[in-house]
């Protein structure tokens, strides 16, 4: 393919052990006082961090972990918003082999429950004043920190300013090395449990699509809890020696290229959602000369908008592709011209292809499944508890195994691959993956609610937006007010983004000869 003739000779290159605290974090740690993090609250203070200070803090906490009984494979939540501490404490555990699982602060107690109990987890990670929304979901747990005091817990603050610091473990590149939470179409959750190969993999999406360099200061937006945090915040861009730029605040536009003027932001990358709301802001007015790059995944990019941003900053958006269970597969390489809207090309080292239900790979234009050949480092080692769900997604087809994505997508004559909707019926809204039996869940425990289903609608600013089909039960009458009691009620139970923007209300809803109520006639 001529897009990847450049990168024709690569190899991956995984090592046999990974450590990424002590291979990526320490080696830089070793060369200077190298700025890993800068980072700024709500209230505008900044706090910076070298990779020297990151190694000995993470030394630290690890060692306080470890004297807690924390051990190599042990699970640990790690609930904590867009602060330093999120950092430290990925790398402290992954120091001493323990797996990180990080978790947004918008979960509720009932979210945390089930994933302390389906990982079995070991302790926790949060701030001390988000302890009392947590707790109930925490019995279980006995190794508990917290920032600052809380009774009961140990005080991370105290545990970075002791002096001892822990040994590293051996890490081999097979062994588990952070699990991530992903929403699927049926059931709760999927644990998505990655190889320490995986994260010395990730630098390479890094290295030819965010083209990170030392010295580069890398803006990525996304939530703590998602597995492009890693990616784009931490793994990717601390592995090839640039800074990272964290910022603990609500999403305000204005604000946001404030920030990229200030820190002198050299790459940034954001959902196509949030580069809408900043392309309607005079970004004339801002010096954005140190930016180089922008990049976006999530979502498929909004030609508009992507034309707006380049007329505003001189910059195309370089688009990519990858879930939970493989990171990012499809991107637009360094040195190549965007096709705005497209999910890009091949990643280097890795075998995309567009198939049939057989595995029949399918000719150029043709709609069919997003497939990626096995085996590959950036594949997860499975679901968490549940090996039969990866079977499912996996086919002998031509040329070998595929991972089925659960996209379809086509595949034009460049090279290039383009997204046309879900296999399923999961929803996409402005980048956050939305699982339909998590929001009908939290529906039906409404008292007005006989039936409903979630299903995705269509959207300008978000792409898609979760609607809410409810038939009532008897003595329950549609009106405004019941919808928004309905939403409330949805945010309250499951966490917030999930909530029904859109709520329709039927008499009956279509259904299959077994009674299984049918999502794709509803979003059709």
């Amino acid at each position: 393919m001529t897009q990847q003739e450049p990168f024709a000779d690569f190899q991956w290159n995984t090592p046999t052990h990974f450590n990424f605290a002590v291979d990526v974090v320490d080696r830089w740690a070793e060369q200077g006082d190298r700025l890993a993090l800068v980072w700024q609250g709500k209230t505008g203070d900044v706090r910076q961090f070298t990779f020297g200070e990151i190694s000995t803090l993470s030394k630290r906490l690890a060692h306080a972990l470890r004297e807690q009984g924390i051990t190599k494979g042990d699970h640990v939540l790690v609930v904590l918003p867009r602060i330093p501490e999120w950092q430290i404490s990925v790398v402290a555990l992954m120091r001493i082999g323990a797996v990180p699982v990080p978790c947004i602060e918008m979960l509720t107690a009932a979210d945390i429950a089930y994933r302390a109990r389906h990982c079995i987890a070991k302790g926790v990670i949060c701030r001390a004043g988000h302890v009392p929304m947590i707790s109930a979901g925490l019995q279980d747990v006995p190794v508990r920190v917290s920032i600052g005091e809380h009774a009961g817990w140990l005080d991370m603050n105290a545990a970075l300013s002791q002096s001892h610091e822990a040994e590293a473990a051996e890490v081999m590149a097979e062994d588990p090395a952070i699990l991530y939470y992903t929403s699927g179409s049926t059931g709760h959750p999927k644990g998505v449990v990655h190889a320490a190969r995986a994260i010395h993999a990730w630098r390479y999406s890094a290295r030819f699509w965010l083209d990170v360099k030392p010295g580069d200061r890398i803006w990525c937006t996304a939530d703590t809890g998602w597995s492009k945090a890693g990616t784009s915040i931490l793994f990717g861009p601390w592995s090839e020696g640039g800074t990272a730029f964290f910022h603990d605040g609500p999403f305000d536009a204005r604000m946001r290229l404030e920030l990229l003027e200030k820190h002198r932001i050299s790459i940034y990358c954001a959902p196509g959602t949030e580069l809408y709301r900043l392309v309607q802001e005079d970004i004339s007015s801002f010096d954005l000369t140190p930016l180089r790059r922008t990049v976006s995944a999530g979502e498929a990019m909004n030609t508009t908008v992507a034309e707006a941003w380049k007329a505003a900053t001189g910059l195309s958006v370089a688009e990519a592709y990858g879930q939970t269970e493989t990171l990012m597969t499809l991107l637009t390489l360094t040195g190549m011209e965007p096709r705005i809207g497209s999910m890009g090309v091949p990643a280097p080292g890795v075998a995309m292809a567009i198939l049939d239900d057989a595995g029949n790979m399918l000719p150029t234009g043709e709609t069919g499944h997003i497939a990626m050949r096995l085996p590959n480092p950036q594949m997860m080692l499975g679901y968490l508890n549940a090996p039969e769900k990866m079977a499912e997604s996996v086919i002998e087809g031509q040329d070998g195994k595929w991972w089925l994505t659960g996209d379809l997508g086509r595949r034009d004559g460049d090279g290039f691959f383009w997204y046309e909707g879900r296999a399923d019926d999961i929803i996409n809204s402005a980048g956050y993956r939305i699982g339909p039996t998590e929001v009908e869940n939290a529906l039906l425990e409404h008292p007005a609610v006989l039936e409903c289903a979630a299903v995705a609608a269509s959207d300008a600013e978000r792409g898609s937006v979760v609607k809410a089909v409810i038939v009532l039960k008897p003595g329950f009458v549609p009106s405004d007010a019941l919808s928004r009691e309905i939403q409330d009620h949805v945010k309250a139970v499951t966490a917030p983004y999930k909530y029904p923007r859109i709520i329709e209300y039927r008499d009956e809803l279509p259904k299959g000869v077994t009674g299984k109520i049918l999502r794709r006639a509803l979003r059709d």
